[in-house]
């Protein structure tokens, strides 16, 4: 049985969620299917998808909507202006869904955003629900919850075994941003 408009969930404390998305991204493209990606919290920052992502245009798209990591040291936005961008993100996310362009649509980081509060699972469970049949919906980020865990036709959890930051080594360009 195939079944159209898979949702897939992936969570947990080891690395990879976005680095799995990605993966679908690039065998997605392989085949000349559109993707969007709509980052909810990296928006602030450099890294190497910013770049990287125009490379497979026009199948890729990808749209950083968040304001960055929320709560770090360098971040200087009050947490009501974090609220405001995640709405903003939903509503694009509502949008890029129900526009017929894509055949898959990345909620990067949404997970996260529910457990900050930025955003409410309702929210989330309402882009699941409406979304067409035929869209393929990728929610990724830390502390899934149970609800969208229930919705989901698949979910992987990433978990930390070891990780090069336990033994003082940086973040690395190219493999972590």
């Amino acid at each position: 049985m195939e079944k159209d408009g898979l949702i897939i969930v992936y969570t947990g404390k080891g690395k990879g969620k976005t680095t799995a998305a990605l993966g679908i991204v690039l065998r997605a493209a392989g085949y000349g299917k559109k993707t969007c990606m709509i980052q909810f919290i990296k928006g602030s920052w450099h890294y190497g998808e910013m770049d990287s992502s125009k490379r497979l245009e026009p199948e890729f798209e990808m749209v950083a909507v968040g304001k960055g990591f929320v709560g770090i040291i360098d971040d200087k936005s009050s947490k009501e202006d974090h609220e405001k961008i995640a709405k903003e993100a939903i509503r694009v996310s509502n949008e890029k869904i129900q526009s017929g362009n894509y055949d898959i649509v990345i909620l990067d980081e949404i997970n996260y955003a529910i457990k900050l509060d930025l955003v409410s699972v309702n929210d989330v469970l309402d882009i699941i629900n409406s979304k067409p049949n035929n869209v393929d919906l990728i929610l990724t980020g830390n502390y899934a919850k149970e609800e969208i865990i229930q919705k989901a036709d698949l979910v992987t959890e990433m978990r930390e075994i070891k990780h090069p930051f336990q033994q003082g080594i940086k973040a690395k360009k190219g493999i972590d941003f």
